[in-house]
């Protein structure tokens, strides 16, 4: 049973048993979503994936994730949520849709994974966004839903933007006065945090004193890259202005839910027990070795409702090590480089583009 996986620490399977575990897992998923959503059962029959044997996770059919922004793939008609990519067309965003079942997975995973870079209690929380975001509750951007998921590890929450994105600077101060020499949670997309929150702290040259605070962040990064914004030249600035050494980026996507990769101590990306990466060549698409740059391809074995056990991206990026990195923590760690050349620029914090 996938829920016996979630009375285990969440990185905790060496390679064999991960992959033991994973490939019988998939092996049910694909025959389960082939038997319920038409489309992908003509996909698998189109590229010859018809009664193939699946021996390696390898094997498996990586569908491109470009294509939940053209089909409304599902493997259920019971569907309690509708998430939704970021996009500037509706012809550039996905819809993904969930029943309870995988509402539910999807819920267990991310508590297992956060719980093992937090703890099991709740602390007061600073979103680095605005309330008006949350308005629809039955139909969530990306964005939304990562501001949803986050919050559930959080109490007496408090955004820093208003309704226009400005600053709250009484709000912020406030909640630091508040909960000051205390361990608090921040949360924010990427993009959003420096441009919104460690800009305008630093124009209003207001520097916080948040030093037992924890900020997760995520998306965002091409626009960082495009101001020469580096991981290191992020959480230097963050910490300078606000006090906070505790910095985790993860990495994740709405097309598969459930499965966030989430930095260690170390700055390395790292894969769970219920999720895996493969990094292929972006011409032959076969599967590269270790420190081989190459397109991601993400493995999960928590999207029931629709076909996104096996998804291509359009990131590229290289496995750094297995099982050995030394924060502790099994599975494969890894490294984002960046977007394909071709891929369009998205990313949840692009939902908002200016004030």
């Amino acid at each position: 049973m996938i829920e016996d996986i979630f009375s285990f620490l969440p990185y905790s399977l060496e390679k064999k048993q991960k992959k033991d575990f994973l490939l019988q897992e998939l092996k049910s998923l694909t025959t389960f979503h082939q038997e319920h959503c038409e489309e992908y059962a003509q996909l698998l029959k189109s590229f010859g994936y018809v009664n193939k044997e699946y021996n390696s996770l390898e094997d498996f059919f990586a569908l491109p994730v470009r294509l939940f922004k053209h089909y409304e793939l599902k493997s259920t008609d019971e569907v309690i949520k509708t998430l939704t990519s970021s996009g500037t067309t509706s012809s550039s965003v996905s819809k993904i849709f969930l029943d309870k079942p995988t509402a539910m997975l999807q819920t267990k995973a991310l508590i297992k994974i956060m719980q093992n870079f937090l703890s099991k209690e709740r602390l007061p929380m600073l979103i680095l966004d605005t309330k008006a975001i949350l308005k629809d509750r039955k139909k969530f951007s990306a964005r939304a839903a990562g501001v949803m998921g986050l919050s559930n590890f959080g109490r007496k929450h408090i955004y820093a933007f208003d309704e226009n994105m400005n600053l709250d600077v009484d709000a912020i101060l406030e909640f630091q006065e508040s909960y000051k020499d205390k361990k608090i949670l921040l949360f924010g997309f990427t993009f959003m945090v420096w441009k919104y929150f460690y800009q305008e702290l630093k124009k209003h040259n207001l520097k916080l004193s948040l030093d037992k605070g924890i900020l997760f962040h995520s998306g965002g990064w091409k626009k960082l890259q495009e101001e020469a914004v580096s991981d290191q030249t992020f959480n230097k600035a963050i910490t300078q202005q606000t006090g906070i050494k505790k910095i985790h980026n993860f990495y994740g996507m709405v097309e598969q839910v459930g499965s966030i990769f989430v930095s260690c101590e170390h700055g390395y990306l790292h894969t769970p027990n219920f999720a895996e990466i493969l990094v292929r060549d972006p011409l032959t698409l076969q599967p590269l070795a270790f420190k081989k740059e190459g397109i991601i391809e993400l493995i999960s074995i928590i999207p029931k409702s629709y076909p996104g056990h096996v998804l291509l991206s359009e990131d590229r990026g290289i496995i750094v090590g297995e099982d050995d990195c030394q924060c502790g923590r099994k599975g494969k760690y890894f490294q984002i480089l960046g977007r394909l050349k071709e891929a369009e620029s998205r990313g949840c914090s692009d939902t908002f583009e200016g004030k």
